[in-house]
């Protein structure tokens, strides 16, 4: 019932777009405490990356400063595309430490320079957290977090169909 709401939801266009303006303004505060990670989205400035998932679609060009910007270009020097359509499915293999299942056109480099930032870059929840509530709240919070993405990912682990076994070893 859930998969078949998000199948037909269609929320207006003008959340769409301001949803995907938060998610790039929130990527390049995760970039912007990785200098290596600008210096190499920098090298790549002026390329088109494009991310597809369902009916979104999401074209970014990395900047000479090492940043992302929101662009609208035809064509691609990069396409990534989800191939989940269950927003469930995706949000459980996140769960689980999956990457999610994506279909890779275009630029080689460019995609193996993404596939880095995906692999070493990490938002540092504690620290912004930080900034603004404290060191000791900041840390309980995120340490409380981590606890529940743990249950989580049990729990996860032991639904049935997911490809591991439970109970007693064959």
């Amino acid at each position: 019932m859930l998969q078949r709401f998000t199948q037909e939801f269609q929320p207006p266009t003008w959340v769409v777009d301001e949803s995907l303006n938060r998610l790039v303004l929130f990527l390049n505060h995760v970039l912007m405490s990785e200098p290596e990670a600008m210096a190499r989205l920098a090298r790549q400035k002026g390329q088109r990356i494009e991310l597809v998932w369902d009916r979104l679609q999401l074209q970014l060009t990395p900047t000479p400063a090492g940043l992302l910007e929101r662009g609208r270009f035809e064509g691609f020097d990069l396409r990534l595309t989800v191939t989940e359509e269950s927003p469930i499915a995706i949000a459980s293999a996140l769960a689980r430490g999956d990457k999610p299942k994506v279909r890779i056109e275009g630029d080689v480099q460019l995609a193996a320079e993404i596939n880095w930032l995906i692999d070493h870059v990490r938002w540092d929840a504690e620290e912004d957290l930080a900034r603004l509530l404290g060191d000791a709240p900041a840390h309980t919070l995120v340490q409380s977090a981590r606890q529940a993405m743990a249950a989580l990912r049990s729990f996860v682990a032991q639904r049935p169909g997911n490809g591991l076994r439970t109970g007693s070893a064959a």
